[in-house]
C-alpha cells in the first residue's frame, strides 16, 4: 500500500489541467492568460478583444499635437503641457490643468490653475464649468492664449473646452463637440461627461 505522499509524488504533473485567466487591462483590452504544468509552465497570453477604453489613452509615444479650438484657446495631452517648444510655438500664456496627479512643470513661465479631477463617468463635470471658464476669461482678456489639459487630452480636457463653448458662447452640445473634435480628432469624452454635457443647460 502507498503512502499518501508516494500517491502525490507520483502523480504526473501532465495530468494536471492547464489553467486559464481572463485579464482585463486598463485600457480594456482583454487577455486570455494560459498556464501549463499545473501552474509552474510558461504563460501563454492571446488577445481576445483590443481595448476601447473610456477616455484612457496608452502612452506609447508623445502626443505634442495641439488642437486650436480658439485662437485663444488650447486643447492637448500633458506631453504637450510639459514641452517649451509646443507651448511657445502656440505662444501659450495660461495653462488649465484638470488631470489628476500631473505636475506643472514651469510655474515661473506660465500662469496655472489646477484642478484635479478624475476622469470617471460618475464624476460632475459641469460642476467645474464655471470655475473653468472663469480662467478662460481671464487668458483672454489679458490678450493670452490658454492650453487646456488632462493626461491623455482625450475625455476631461476635452469636455471642460465642450462646456465652455457652451456656456460662454450658447452652442448647443453637438455644435461644440463638433469643433472640439475638428480641432482635435481624438477627443472622446467618457460615457458620463458624454451625457452630463448633453443635459447641460447653462
Amino acid at each position: 500500500m502507498h503512502s499518501l505522499s508516494e500517491e502525490i509524488q507520483g502523480f504526473a504533473k501532465g495530468r494536471l489541467r492547464q489553467q486559464s485567466t481572463r485579464v482585463t487591462t486598463v485600457t480594456g483590452r482583454k487577455l486570455l492568460e494560459s498556464r501549463s504544468d499545473g501552474g509552474e509552465g510558461a504563460v501563454h497570453v492571446r488577445v481576445l478583444e483590443e481595448g476601447n477604453g473610456c477616455g484612457f489613452v496608452e502612452d506609447a509615444s508623445l502626443d505634442l499635437a495641439v488642437g486650436v479650438v480658439r485662437p485663444f484657446l488650447l486643447l492637448a495631452s500633458q506631453d504637450a503641457a510639459h514641452d517649451v517648444d509646443a507651448l511657445q510655438k502656440y505662444k501659450v500664456s495660461h495653462i488649465l490643468n484638470v488631470a489628476y496627479g500631473v505636475s506643472n512643470l514651469f510655474p515661473d513661465r506660465f500662469v496655472y490653475k489646477t484642478l484635479q479631477i478624475l476622469d470617471l463617468p460618475e464624476t460632475d463635470i459641469t460642476s467645474h464649468l464655471e470655475e473653468c471658464s472663469l480662467f478662460i476669461d481671464q487668458a483672454q482678456e489679458q490678450g493670452g492664449v490658454v492650453l487646456v489639459h488632462c493626461n491623455a487630452g482625450v475625455s476631461r480636457s476635452s469636455s471642460i473646452v465642450i462646456g465652455y463653448l457652451m456656456l460662454r458662447e450658447g452652442l448647443s452640445f453637438d455644435d461644440a463637440y463638433t469643433q472640439v473634435k475638428l480641432a482635435r480628432p481624438s477627443v472622446r469624452p467618457n460615457p458620463g461627461f458624454y451625457q452630463q454635457l448633453q443635459n447641460y443647460t447653462p
